[in-house]
């Protein structure tokens, strides 16, 4: 008995690098998986390294008549008795068979590729309650979260390798290069922090905008573009502060991600961060695209370290608590044995 995970996507973004930890994370927790993925080397090489079979697949258009045949095949190859599809596109390559389906929404994603699926697994609660708002029977609906974790032993990077100062205060924005996550506002508040340093880590259409927006605003001499980074934990451990901008965000899992490292975190007010966040408490909230609020709210955390370690703290009893791996492992073995897929 086991469970087929199915990526359609062949990106590098936050649902990606999930769906590799969650899988890996289940196979510690002794669950027999496999995975059909659209084709992606480091990805293949990293669900395998965690011993999990992969088969890759075109996970193509309207006109791919391949990738729903070959899954079968590999479901019954493998026996599993549950299908988890993970976005849009794995939906509707799913196939019906002798296994569930099951949907895994990080968004308010359209539910016409869900048609026909046993249960859908919403990562927040509010993506839950909007499922059911849509018609969907709420009995068929669950809530798991994203777990976030440090690893116990790492290194944060050395500022020096990407020429910042070591003293300098340093904004960490993780995310797309995409208008989604705001990272234009982030340029602009850092024209009112004159001392501070930012580290984007991402890739995205908006490269050579952002870029040239950094020119034209005097900043991008204390501004570094990372790319896509396989080494997050080590980009956390060396900030001073996790800026999350975004304009809209179904979740928020840098939120997450930045409690476990305990570092503070300054976001907009869009769907995922303001759902998390106890503004005050655990964070700070400012509103959307106001790039003077954001520049305070990182300057209230900047000016005050009681504040700024209280974060830290209540930040990471918040990922002990709710968000561990653990506590999110443990609930997706329980949607697993209700299908008798453990």
């Amino acid at each position: 008995m086991s469970v087929l995970h199915l990526l359609g996507t062949a990106g590098d973004g936050g649902a990606e690098t999930y769906f590799v930890d969650l899988v890996a994370a289940l196979r510690r927790a002794g669950v027999d998986e496999s995975c059909a993925i659209r084709r992606h080397p480091a990805r293949r090489a990293a669900l395998e390294a965690a011993g999990a079979p992969v088969k890759v697949l075109p996970f193509g258009g309207p006109l791919d008549i391949v990738t729903r045949t070959a899954t079968a095949g590999f479901a019954k190859l493998t026996g599993a008795r549950l299908a988890v599809a993970w976005m849009n596109r794995a939906a509707r390559h799913t196939p019906k068979g002798p296994w569930a389906r099951v949907g895994r929404l990080g968004g308010y994603y359209n539910l016409k590729y869900y048609k026909g699926f046993d249960t859908l697994v919403a990562n927040t609660e509010d993506i839950a309650e909007w499922i059911v708002d849509q018609g969907w029977p709420a009995g068929r609906v669950r809530c798991i979260p994203n777990f976030a974790a440090a690893p116990p032993v790492g290194q944060a990077l050395d500022r020096a390798s990407l020429d910042t100062p070591r003293s300098a205060p340093l904004l960490l924005s993780m995310g797309r290069l995409h208008e989604a996550k705001a990272h234009d506002i982030t340029l602009q508040a850092l024209t009112e922090l004159p001392e501070a340093w930012l580290w984007i880590a991402g890739v995205g259409p908006q490269e050579a905008k952002l870029k040239g927006m950094a020119a034209a605003l005097g900043v991008e001499d204390r501004v570094r573009f990372l790319g896509w980074r396989t080494d997050a934990s080590a980009l956390y451990r060396a900030a001073d502060l996790c800026v999350f901008p975004s304009r809209y965000e179904p979740l928020g899992n840098v939120v997450i991600q930045a409690w476990a490292h305990g570092l503070p975190v300054v976001a907009a007010a869009s769907q995922g961060p303001a759902a998390l966040i106890e503004d005050g408490r655990d964070g700070l909230l400012v509103p959307i695209e106001d790039p003077a609020a954001l520049a305070a709210g990182v300057r209230r955390l900047l000016d005050d370290s009681a504040l700024h370690a209280a974060f830290a703290t209540r930040g990471r009893k918040r990922v002990a608590a709710e968000f561990s791996e653990a506590a999110v492992v443990a609930q997706w073995k329980a949607l697993f044995a209700d299908f008798g897929a453990l």
